[in-house]
């Protein structure tokens, strides 16, 4: 059952007495008025989800109140007067519905409960805005509020004021390379080289050569389960005294760095199937971090895709969109097996959908159109469009770079890239 606060105004008594029995029968809240002229007062104190107001009434009537109305909640008004012209006005005016007395019970509640719901959804967009402007520091960079979240922050706030390694462990998607990149810019050695590897292809001959470019930094190594066991001597010795061997050198060169590693595997199970060194893995991990899976967090889940549904409309120049409740359902009831990562490409889905219609969160989810058609990722789609605006721009202008460029609005080096970035052929055009 909804515990919807409805504000009524009706300066019938009577009539507004059984409006009151109606809405406290359906379980909600109910502030009864009698004059339009108190309604402001009792929207700050009452906070209503919606209101439904009278027409026709002494001192403000229902149209004035609505005019007077700034950032209130939807309007419903009712009126035993109503016609085609009065209910026009009141829609113009921004009346979220206009009913006719005598009223169907059934059909006025449904009303209310869709404007109350409305109301919520769209305050719960704000507060999410709003909470996103508000953060700064690590909290932008790592959003989240569950107790998760908020752990794993406070332990990278400590971490940042060591120098030893740290060996971060979680799923594929959890954002193990942020955290890394997080340890390094909130350290002391930010304004160092931070220089990322896969370790599962990394030579030895790459080793000291990557070892130096992150002198007075860090060197982050991502899947070192997979690290070959060739190389694993070699970076043993840089944890342990940071020096690396340089091609024909006779001894060793030192390097300051600190090294972080990331994993999401089971580590022992690794050393206990010959894949990863005992004492290289002892080394690794002087300090571990476990990053939650985004099903461990589902709280965070609102918040964050309302910040890349933000991120992805900047990026590539589209329409922002709120989500309904509908989508916050859809995305708590998945399982979100790829993590965050996951998520940030259903967001993409669902904010291309929005550009081609009305979206559906679960759609995105599903990957597939409401025919069952594969759905492209956004940067997908907005790739297929740039291919066919440039090569109509290309040969609508038989070829002259310069006036196609032009047409784009667009300058000619940045056409040459996105030609060779998106793989044009100029001639196959022409």
């Amino acid at each position: 059952m909804n515990d919807f606060r409805i504000l009524l105004i009706d300066d019938d008594r009577l009539f507004r007495n059984s409006l009151v029995d109606l809405i406290e029968a359906a379980g909600w809240k109910a502030k009864p008025l009698a004059r339009a002229t108190e309604a402001a007062r009792w929207i700050t104190q009452f906070a209503p989800d919606v209101i439904l107001s009278d027409v026709r009434m002494p001192e403000m009537t229902g149209l004035e109140l609505l005019k007077d109305l700034k950032n209130a909640p939807p309007v419903v008004l009712i009126s035993a007067h109503g016609d085609i012209p009065m209910a026009v006005e009141a829609m113009n005016e921004g009346a979220y519905s206009f009913v006719e007395k005598p009223y169907d019970p059934k059909r006025l509640l449904l009303i209310l409960s869709h404007a109350a719901e409305q109301h919520r959804m769209r305050e719960s967009n704000q507060r999410l805005k709003e909470r996103l402007q508000e953060l700064s520091g690590l909290d932008v960079r790592l959003l989240g509020e569950t107790p998760e979240m908020v752990g794993l922050r406070q332990t990278i706030a400590i971490m940042t004021q060591s120098a030893s390694p740290v060996l971060i462990l979680g799923e594929t998607g959890t954002g193990k390379d942020l955290v890394a990149r997080l340890l390094h810019d909130t350290s002391d050695r930010c304004d160092g080289p931070f220089i990322a590897i896969n370790a599962a292809q990394v030579t030895a001959a790459q080793l000291p050569v990557v070892a130096q470019a992150a002198a007075g930094g860090t060197l982050f190594l991502d899947e070192i389960s997979a690290c070959p066991m060739d190389i694993q001597p070699a970076l043993l010795r840089l944890c342990e005294s940071q020096e690396v061997f340089l091609p024909d050198a006779v001894s060793p060169e030192k390097v300051d760095l600190r090294i972080l590693s990331a994993t999401n595997e089971d580590t022992a199970q690794a050393v206990r199937d010959g894949r990863l060194r005992q004492d290289l893995l002892f080394r690794l991990e002087g300090l571990s971090i476990k990053l939650p899976t985004l099903a461990a967090r589902l709280d965070d889940i609102p918040l964050l895709a309302q910040r890349f549904l933000s991120d992805s409309a900047k990026a590539f120049g589209v329409s922002a969109v709120d989500l309904t409740q509908d989508d916050i359902s859809a995305l708590i009831a998945h399982s979100w097996p790829g993590n965050v990562r996951e998520l940030r490409n259903v967001v993409d889905r669902f904010l291309m959908s929005a550009q081609q219609g009305t979206p559906r969160m679960a759609d995105a989810i599903s990957g597939v159109d409401h025919d069952g058609a594969s759905k492209p990722g956004l940067r997908e789609a907005v790739a297929a469009f740039e291919r066919q605006m440039i090569g109509r721009a290309i040969q609508e202008n038989a070829g002259r770079m310069d006036d196609a460029a032009a047409d784009l609005g667009i300058g000619r080096r940045t056409l040459n890239e996105k030609i060779v970035k998106l793989g044009l052929d100029k001639d196959a055009l022409l």
